[in-house]
Parts: C-alpha cells; structure tokens; sequence
C-alpha cells in the first residue's frame, strides 16, 4: 500500500483533507462531505462513514460540557442567562467540530486501510 503524499489520519481529520492527495477538499458544508475530490477526483461517496460518530460525540461532549457547566455553576453561581449564553453556542461548535473530525478520520482510516465490504471467500461474484 503506497501511502506517499497521502496525509496522516490525524492531519486529514484536524483539517478535513483529502485522504489521498492532502487539498482540502473533503467537506462541502459544515459536516457535508463533498462528493469527490475536486483536485485529484477521490469518490468520497464510496466510503461508508455512516453516523457512527455522531452518537458516539454527542454522549462525549454532552458529558464534558455538563461537567464542565456544574463546575462553573458551583463555583462561581452565575445567573441562568449566563449558563444559556456560555454553554449553548459552546454546544453546537463542538457537535459541529468534533463531526467533521471524526467523519473525516473515519474516511482517512478507510481509505488508508483500502477497507471494503466484507464477502466470504466462496462467494461466486468474485
């Protein structure tokens, strides 16, 4: 497997690169992958990324920004505006920024793996 100008996986993720060429082409929206490379044509839609992310960040997130809200709360007892403006802007950024990280290291991962569907072996449409 040649893996020359291809970036590390962390890389392609922090900055949503292209796993085969580096440009960083990999997203069209915030969390929408593009459908192809528009520099050295990659399908992106033929990996299956799927929402396996996203369940995983919002349990994550959730739960460090709730800890981290109690924390304030308990120290400093801000009024309620304070924990609504703080937490719900902070919220969404880090569901956004931790999907397209963790979409894009999931595509990163299966492109550098040259990961496929499964099949048996005796299967005939080999």
């Amino acid at each position: 497997m040649d893996q020359k100008g291809q970036p590390p996986v962390a890389r392609a993720a922090l900055f949503g690169l292209c796993p085969r060429c580096g440009a960083q082409t990999l997203f069209d929206g915030p969390v929408k992958f593009a459908p192809r490379c528009r520099v050295c044509a990659l399908d992106f839609t033929a990996y299956n990324v799927g929402d396996g992310p996203a369940a995983f960040l919002t349990l994550l997130i959730g739960a460090l920004l709730v800890v981290a809200a109690l924390a304030l709360d308990a120290m400093v007892r801000p009024p309620l505006w304070v924990h609504v403006l703080l937490w719900v802007p902070l919220t969404a950024a880090a569901v956004v920024y931790g999907l397209r990280v963790g979409k894009a290291a999931l595509l990163a991962i299966e492109h550098q793996r040259q990961a496929a569907e499964g099949r048996k072996l005796d299967d005939p449409d080999d």
